[in-house]
């Protein structure tokens, strides 16, 4: 009968701490989700075609191999930023205030792809850190990672003039900066964030609203969409829509890192 106690005030503890941290979220109503029967084939093919083993903080390797890959990342990394920096394909470079290249770990295991900076981006340079930046650390947050964990780039580099939407030539001539990117960093886990970034990496015209709750397959990385954190700035219950998702990319990692501590 103790034991029987001791498990049930463990559940209860569980229970208490999922809805603290949802409430942090924005969320007031529990979400169950349902086991994702697409992980596992999803697992079983993440990365084959790619011949160099992904280095991670759970993967078998010393410090210094690891401190080693992630300064060759960094590199790289600068490399690319340096020769977004000169990039004249199309007029964005001519209105923009900053480049915004992207920001996170080099080695990071998840990693968010959004639309194009706006104004309080262009500024600064940097990636969601407006409203819509400040509610994405507290998604990132809501799943037990901080934003330092994760890297964070957008479709464009260059913000649109007035935030309009990218337009269709510009997208085309960004795009392989991205690519590489997602090349260089090798997450286990790809976030889509809105139309444009989920319509982009997965090649389809697919509305967010069809595409979430589910992962895609990127060239073999699982590939979640969710709304982008300005859409639920002015849709707030689709936060629990959003926060279903999320939990799903959670558990995906969680599974992921359990593989690797095992091998």
């Amino acid at each position: 009968m103790d034991e029987i106690k001791k498990d049930l005030a463990k559940i209860i503890r569980s229970v208490k701490m999922n809805i603290e941290i949802e409430k942090g979220f924005g969320i007031d109503s529990i979400i169950v989700s349902k086991p994702n029967k697409a992980n596992s084939s999803l697992l079983n093919n993440q990365h084959e075609d790619k011949k160099v083993e992904t280095v991670t903080s759970a993967s078998p390797f010393d410090q210094q191999t690891f401190a080693s890959e992630k300064e060759r990342r960094t590199k790289l990394l600068e490399e690319l930023h340096q020769e977004v920096l000169t990039c004249h394909k199309c007029p964005l470079h001519k209105t923009r205030t900053n480049l915004v290249f992207g920001v996170g770990n080099s080695m990071a295991e998840l990693m968010f792809v959004g639309e194009a900076p706006g104004r309080d981006e262009d500024l600064q340079g940097e990636p969601f850190v407006g409203r819509a930046g400040q509610l994405l650390t507290k998604i990132i947050e809501a799943i037990g990672l901080k934003r330092s964990d994760v890297y964070i780039a957008n479709v464009l580099k260059c913000r649109p003039p007035g935030n309009r939407n990218p337009l269709p030539e510009e997208i085309v001539l960004c795009i392989p900066y991205l690519i590489k990117q997602i090349e260089i960093i090798r997450p286990k886990v790809l976030c889509a964030l809105g139309t444009f970034a989920a319509q982009t990496l997965l090649n389809t015209k697919e509305p967010v609203g069809k595409l979430r709750g589910t992962f895609h397959n990127y060239n073999g990385t699982p590939a979640m969409v969710t709304f982008h954190p300005a859409y639920l700035l002015r849709n707030p219950p689709d936060k629990v829509k959003v926060w279903e998702d999320m939990k799903k990319v959670r558990d995906l990692l969680n599974e992921l890192a359990g593989k690797n501590s095992s091998s």
